[in-house]
C-alpha cells in the first residue's frame, strides 16, 4: 500500500502589535517588506536581507478609514483593497493608477506604501497621491512625524525614512478626496509596462463651476514625480463649462520637468506627450464636472 504524501501546510504568521514592530526596528537592523513585488525582482542574483519584517504582520495597518477629516490609508493596504473599497470620487485617480500596477496578481500583493517607499520615478501611484495632497506618516519608538509626499521621496530610489522608522499610513485630506480627479498612463502597451509618462489631475469647483483649487502631477519625466504649479495657478478662476482649458497647459509651464531619453522614449517625446495628455485629462475632468452639474439641475 502506497504511503500518501504529506500535504504542505500554509501557516499564517502571527500578528504583532505596532509597538512591538517599532521596538524590533529600534534594536535590530531588520529590513522592511510589504508586498515584496518590487523587493524580490530588484535582488537579481543577490540574497535578501537576513532579517525582514513583514509589514503585513503588523495589526491594524491593512485598513482605510476617515479619521477627523483625514483618510488614513494603512501601510499594508493592497492596491486591490483600495480598488474594491467604497470611497469618495476623489480617489478615482488613485484607483485608475492602481489598475495600471502590473497584473491583478501583483495588485493583490503590492501596497500603496511600498510603491512610494520603492521611490521609482515611474511609480504609478505617486502622481495620483501628489494630486491628492498625500502626506506620509512615519512611526518609530521616538514618536510620529508626518511629511508631505514631495518631501518624503528625495530622489531615485531614495526617501527620507530613517532606519528605525516605519511608514504606517498615507494621509489624504477629505476635502481633496471629494474633488474631481483623473489619471492616465502612457506606455508601449496597456498593461505590465513601465510608464513613459503619467499624469494625474484634481479639480475643485464652486456652485458656478468656477475652479477654486487644482492639482496637476506628472511622473516618469523627472527623477521624482512632481506637481506643476504654473498650470495649477492658470486653471484657478476659470469656469469649466465656458472656457477652453487646453490653453492652460503651455510648454513653458513644463519647464520644471527633466525627462530623459531611454529605450522607451526620447526626452522630446515625453515632453510633448505630457502636454497632450494633460490637455486631454483636464478637458475630460471639466466635461465630467459640467455633466454632473447638468444632471443635478434636472
Amino acid at each position: 500500500m502506497k504511503k500518501r504524501k504529506a500535504r504542505m501546510a500554509y501557516v499564517k504568521p502571527n500578528m504583532m502589535s505596532l509597538d512591538a514592530a517599532l521596538e524590533l526596528l529600534a534594536h535590530n537592523k531588520s529590513g522592511l517588506l510589504a508586498g515584496g513585488t518590487d523587493y524580490y525582482p530588484a535582488l537579481n542574483d543577490s540574497k535578501p536581507e537576513p532579517d525582514l519584517l513583514g509589514v503585513y504582520r503588523i495589526a491594524g495597518l491593512d485598513k482605510i478609514e476617515l479619521v477627523n477629516g483625514i483618510w488614513r490609508v494603512g501601510a499594508a493596504l493592497t492596491w486591490t483593497d483600495l480598488i474594491n473599497a467604497e470611497l469618495p470620487r476623489g480617489f478615482n485617480c488613485l484607483k485608475q493608477a492602481g489598475r495600471e500596477v502590473g497584473s491583478i496578481q501583483i495588485q493583490n500583493a503590492a501596497t500603496l506604501a511600498g510603491n512610494i517607499c520603492n521611490a521609482s520615478p515611474a511609480a504609478d501611484g505617486v502622481p495620483a497621491l501628489l494630486a491628492l495632497g498625500a502626506q506620509v506618516e512615519l512611526s518609530s519608538v521616538d514618536g510620529v512625524r508626518v511629511l508631505a509626499l514631495a518631501e518624503f521621496i528625495t530622489g531615485v530610489r531614495q526617501t527620507a525614512r530613517r532606519r528605525n522608522e516605519l511608514v504606517t499610513a498615507l494621509l489624504i485630506p477629505d476635502e481633496n478626496a471629494c474633488d474631481h480627479t483623473a489619471f492616465i498612463k502612457l506606455g508601449s502597451r496597456t498593461y505590465l509596462v513601465i510608464s513613459i509618462v503619467m499624469c494625474a489631475v484634481r479639480i475643485r469647483v464652486d456652485e458656478q463651476n468656477i475652479i477654486t483649487d487644482a492639482a496637476v502631477a506628472v511622473g516618469a519625466c523627472s527623477p521624482v514625480a512632481c506637481r506643476l504649479p504654473d498650470i495649477e495657478q492658470a486653471l484657478i478662476g476659470l469656469q469649466c463649462s465656458t472656457v477652453d482649458l487646453d490653453a492652460c497647459v503651455r510648454p513653458e509651464y513644463l519647464r520644471t520637468l527633466s525627462p530623459i531619453t531611454d529605450v522607451r522614449a526620447s526626452a522630446a517625446y515625453r515632453l510633448k506627450a505630457t502636454q497632450i495628455l494633460l490637455q486631454r485629462q483636464i478637458k475630460k475632468v471639466a466635461q465630467t464636472i459640467s455633466s454632473d452639474s447638468s444632471m443635478s439641475a434636472v
